[in-house]
């Protein structure tokens, strides 16, 4: 199998406001975004003296195999990452793309079939379950289906991570948390008595509440609407910016991956390249490109884009009815499954202004 990489460059400062972003690294001349390529593989950083330098994830050769024989699929084919430490990176890729599993591997919610996976310093490939539940209390998580216990109070859910590893609360933390997410005055409220857009803000109190690694958000706003999504991210950024937080988000949203500092594209279970600090529009281009080539090599190569047994004429048994792997809609093509339709994003595909992390 081969191997495909997408290593990190040191950032450049930014600021906070999208409004004021710097020069995207994405170059468009006559209409195509210029994506980066993954670059050939490095070694993986060794932290020296103790010191946690460098990534705060990387992989490599990583590897990830389901069934076997005629039902063999290779979710992961060779995988090499870098991820950085106090960024937000957004992970796509159309469906079944590997971008999920990706993330399970690397937060040690699935084992990989090869490969390394070193998280905040850590070799965690070869793991047993205890240890990865240990592992799992440095980690933040924020599902798409909230996950919260419905049981507990607002507050308590944010805790709980705390509780379950005996250890104290941070008053001043949990303060600051609570109050940038606008829960004061719903910590005593039960999930049924919350709307989505709290019961996900309540989420991401909670992967943060412990000072985790770094927080694997995935798809954490499929569930939201447009105005509750936007929060969400907002805060995800804010507590990267602000706190220097680390956070890898898997995402289907040109919109939602616009809020990134760095966006990695998957497909077919390999890196195919990464956009530094793009916007959505710039998103959506380089997802139709890379579909375009994907399904350009399904033709000339007869098999399935998505890893599907080849079919009559050089398709794959899952291949996309779309060269971008989205369904055709009325008056307007897909990339991704995201309608290009003027309108698609909550805010025209730019970045709302982020909550400010203790200042006024």
């Amino acid at each position: 199998m081969g191997r495909h990489s997408a290593e990190h460059t040191a950032p450049d400062a930014r600021p906070a406001s999208p409004d004021a972003r710097p020069a995207s690294s994405t170059a468009e001349a006559g209409g195509t975004t210029a994506l980066s390529p993954a670059p050939a593989p490095r070694p993986a950083p060794v932290p020296a003296d103790g010191a946690r330098p460098g990534p705060i994830a990387s992989v490599r050769g990583l590897t990830k195999v389901y069934g076997a024989g005629d039902t063999l699929v290779t979710a992961l084919d060779g995988v090499d990452l870098d991820l950085a430490r106090g960024e937000l990176t957004a992970v796509m890729g159309p469906s079944g793309s590997g971008k999920s599993t990706l993330m399970h591997c690397m937060a040690g919610l699935d084992s990989p079939t090869a490969g390394s996976i070193v998280v905040d310093g850590v070799e965690i490939s070869g793991m047993h379950q205890r240890q990865l539940t240990r592992l799992r209390r440095r980690i933040g998580f924020v599902f798409q289906a909230y996950n919260l216990v419905p049981t507990l109070t607002a507050a308590e859910n944010i805790t709980l991570p705390l509780e379950i590893a005996r250890r104290p609360v941070d008053r001043d933390r949990f303060d600051l948390i609570v109050r940038t997410l606008d829960l004061t005055d719903r910590l005593g409220h039960r999930p049924s008595e919350l709307s989505g857009g709290q019961q996900q803000r309540v989420a991401c109190a909670r992967a943060l509440i412990a000072a985790p690694a770094v927080v694997f958000a995935d798809e954490p706003t499929g569930n939201l609407d447009s105005a509750a999504a936007a929060e969400v991210l907002g805060f995800l950024r804010t507590s990267v910016d602000s706190l220097g937080q680390s956070v890898v988000m898997v995402t289907h949203e040109p919109t939602a991956a616009a809020y990134a500092h760095r966006v990695v594209f998957l497909g077919d279970g390999r890196l195919e390249g990464e956009l530094r600090d793009p916007d959505a529009a710039a998103i959506l281009d380089a997802l139709g490109a890379l579909g375009a080539a994907r399904a350009e090599r399904t033709t000339a190569g007869g098999t399935g884009v998505d890893g599907g047994r080849p079919t009559a004429g050089g398709g794959g048994a899952h291949a996309p009815a779309t060269p971008d792997g989205g369904r055709p809609t009325a008056g307007g093509a897909t990339v991704d499954g995201v309608s290009t339709a003027a309108g698609a994003g909550a805010d025209g595909g730019r970045r709302a202004r982020p909550p400010s992390l203790g200042g006024a």
